[in-house]
């Protein structure tokens, strides 16, 4: 999903439709547990919210460090609620956090609205819009008793980024440009990219890509196309490392990548069972979660090393959630 300057620098302001976040640089470099929450975050009066006496919830992440932060997003803003949350970090690809929900592994988890038509339901060709992906997607998911909320503003679809000098010499704009590279052209990217549609068979039947492929794992994208193991890289389009300008992305005119909102996908009981103001919490979450604000938190924990943890505790304390 996916995966996004220097190190220690002081973050820049996070637009949102109500406030301003200036995220310090005052993390630490090393990993925090990933249900592990700083005291600040759970205030006193939290022992009375709407979520006290209410059953624990457990809220799985996948793989990457945007998944990890939005993982503590939600699961912050409800312990300040009085909620009781604990969190799976790391759980894995679309295909492995949607089966720990089904089976009841995990109450929830922030998904990708495309991927999940993808990888999940089986599609072969994308919504029109991002707002018919959505409807699609809940439609979908309403036949194993679940619940997509309310979606991000952001977006994070794949994209592929490529070095300047590489598209210079090729004359590389669009992802059609690789067709004519053939399999000289070393596309990278992690193993799942190699059998979704918003992957390498949909590049392959719209636009007649057929590359050599190479997998990479998600955390050494960057590396791998900086040191030229491969020639394109399959990125993230909100990933803190875009924001230096280093990288040279290739248009998707066609929409193969697909329309990739975020929204909580959760099991009908857990909702029944903590109340309205549960989704009322992460829905709001949701809706402060621009571009902007979710492209800096990912330099945060991606280049600066700071924890997800620590991220997102400052996010919702500057925006009033914790």
């Amino acid at each position: 999903m996916r995966e996004r300057t220097s190190a220690g620098r002081s973050l820049a302001l996070l637009a949102t439709a109500a406030a301003t976040l200036i995220l310090a640089a005052c993390g630490s470099s090393s990993k925090t547990t990933s249900n592990s929450t700083p005291a600040s975050t759970t205030p006193a009066s939290a022992a009375t919210g709407p979520g006290a006496g209410k059953p624990a919830v457990t809220i799985g992440d996948k793989n990457f460090a945007e998944e990890n932060i939005l993982g503590q997003l939600y699961a912050q803003a409800l312990k300040a609620k009085g909620y009781t949350v604990n969190v799976k970090e790391n759980v894995g690809s679309t295909e492995i956090a949607y089966k720990a929900l089904t089976s009841g592994q995990i109450d929830m988890y922030p998904e990708y609205t495309g991927v999940l038509l993808s990888a999940i339901a089986g599609k072969t060709t994308n919504p029109s819009s991002a707002t018919a992906a959505l409807a699609v997607a809940r439609a979908f998911v309403a036949k194993e008793n679940l619940t997509l909320l309310e979606p991000t503003p952001f977006y994070d679809s794949n994209v592929l980024a490529t070095l300047p000098a590489y598209a210079a010499a090729h004359h590389l704009a669009s992802i059609a440009d690789l067709a004519s590279l053939g399999k000289s052209v070393r596309l990278g990217g992690p193993p799942e990219f190699a059998t979704r549609f918003e992957g390498l068979p949909g590049i392959q039947k719209e636009y007649g890509v057929n590359p050599t492929f190479v997998p990479i794992a998600i955390e050494l994208s960057y590396r791998a196309l900086e040191s030229k193991q491969v020639d394109v890289q399959n990125v993230f389009s909100t990933d803190g490392q875009l924001l230096g300008g280093q990288f040279k992305l290739l248009a998707d005119p066609k929409h193969v990548f697909g329309y990739q909102n975020v929204a909580p996908i959760v099991r009908n009981s857990v909702l029944s069972a903590e109340g309205p103001e549960f989704a009322a919490t992460l829905n709001h979450v949701s809706s402060l979660l621009t571009i902007p604000a979710i492209q800096q938190m990912n330099k945060a924990v991606s280049i600066d090393k700071q924890s997800a943890v620590t991220v997102a505790a400052q996010f919702l304390k500057a925006n009033g959630l914790a």
